[in-house]
């Protein structure tokens, strides 16, 4: 790996890959779907901002799908605010060579987001390998007998599989030559497959370099089946559980805001922030799972800038650490004790709202409610208490 090169990362996942969503299920993008609780692109992103090589990291959507990327909540400084994709893979991508002009890279890398488990040796062996080369590919050898046929019903030779490779991703690139190639290509044609087809095209020499039989790129809904028994494989996983206790008091107000819903009420919580306890409480759960300390460790009550922050932002950063740390949510369990408002009615939104916060399924997220009949603070009708549970799976 370089020392002194800027490396920028471009994943496009500006596709609707709607061949890897199976018979009944919504039309959400592939690169969204849930992968162990994590969407498939949250997993890719984070690849790369675990490796030092990496610079920036530029992700190009779809721009019907800003909402989905906002709801990953990734917050890092490498990373770029996402820009829209163009109407084909090669469109796209030149939107995002364009993107990083401002930033002129000395090499940049092209990612497809449904390739989550990239590894950081194949990502530095693209990088070490543009040290000496204009271009590299990362590939693994075809160990299967390839036939060629004309009609698609006979068979019409075998080719030498010795010559052939499988071509994966990331495909690197001394940038401003690749931004050239592509501007050229944009007038002639969108058919390139890939982006070292453009370069062979341009006459750029492009070397190869070791790929991983593991570095998948997810299509079809078999494809998510594979990738969980990957995820098995390659990174064992240990069991972790955290729990948090948090207490508010009422102060004059109309309304009370509990896991990111707002619930009509004739007071309101006291705090520094919104004072969103459930949040709170599941945030502290997230972090004491990660040994992290808690959310005071974070977001000091002492720090003005703090003031009237959102819970959201205590709440995706907690899940977005578990994130970085290559692990995943396997369950949140949040219970409210209060005399009032009532919480039954309003359990479903909190549910979809936590879910949506921690990229994770409405399934893996439990709400319940109950009194202190009548006993204590909480029983006075003072203020209201929360108590969370938080399971997660690291790497051992």
């Amino acid at each position: 790996m370089s020392d002194t090169k800027t490396v920028a990362v471009i994943i496009v996942a500006a596709g609707r890959g709607t061949r890897a969503t199976a018979t009944g299920e919504g039309e959400i993008p592939k690169q969204y779907k849930l992968l162990r609780g994590v969407p498939l692109i949250k997993h890719t992103i984070n690849r790369f901002l675990k490796v030092d090589a990496v610079t920036w990291v530029l992700p190009v959507i779809h721009r019907a799908d800003t909402h989905l990327f906002e709801g990953l909540g990734i917050d890092h400084e490498r990373l770029i605010a996402p820009v829209s994709g163009g109407e084909t893979r090669q469109l796209s991508v030149l939107a995002g060579l364009e993107t990083l002009s401002e930033k002129a890279p000395d090499y940049v890398l092209i990612h497809d987001a449904a390739r989550p488990f990239v590894s950081p040796k194949v990502i530095e062996g693209v990088v070490a390998g543009l040290g000496t080369a204009e271009a590299v590919l990362p590939v693994t050898l075809v160990t299967d007998t390839i036939k060629r046929s004309v009609d698609g019903r006979t068979v019409g030779g075998t080719e030498d599989r010795t010559q052939l490779f499988a071509a994966q991703t990331p495909q690197g690139f001394h940038y401003d030559a690749i931004l050239k190639a592509h501007r050229r290509a944009a007038e002639i044609s969108d058919g390139f497959t890939d982006d070292a087809a453009i370069a062979e095209w341009a006459h750029i020499p492009v070397a190869l370099s070791d790929g991983d039989p593991d570095n998948i790129k997810i299509t079809t809904p078999a494809d998510f089946v594979r990738a969980e028994t990957i995820l098995d494989g390659v990174e064992p996983m240990e069991t972790r559980v955290g729990s948090g206790v948090d207490t508010h008091q009422f102060e004059p107000g109309d309304a009370v805001i509990l896991g990111g819903i707002t619930i009509p009420h004739s007071a309101k919580l006291k705090g520094h922030s919104d004072a969103d306890t459930a949040l709170h409480v599941l945030t502290d759960a997230l972090l004491g799972a990660l040994a992290e300390g808690d959310i005071g460790t974070h977001f000091p009550p002492s720090e003005p800038k703090w003031k009237g922050e959102p819970s959201s932002t205590f709440i995706r950063f907690a899940a977005d650490r578990v994130a970085q740390r290559g692990g995943r949510i396997v369950h949140l369990d949040l219970t409210i004790m209060c005399e009032a408002p009532k919480i039954g009615p309003h359990v479903a939104k909190m549910r979809q709202s936590v879910a949506s916060l921690c990229g994770i399924d409405e399934g893996r997220v439990s709400v319940k409610a109950t009194t202190s009949e009548k006993m204590g603070f909480v029983g006075r009708g003072e203020g209201l208490m929360t108590m969370a549970t938080a399971t997660i799976e690291l790497p051992r």
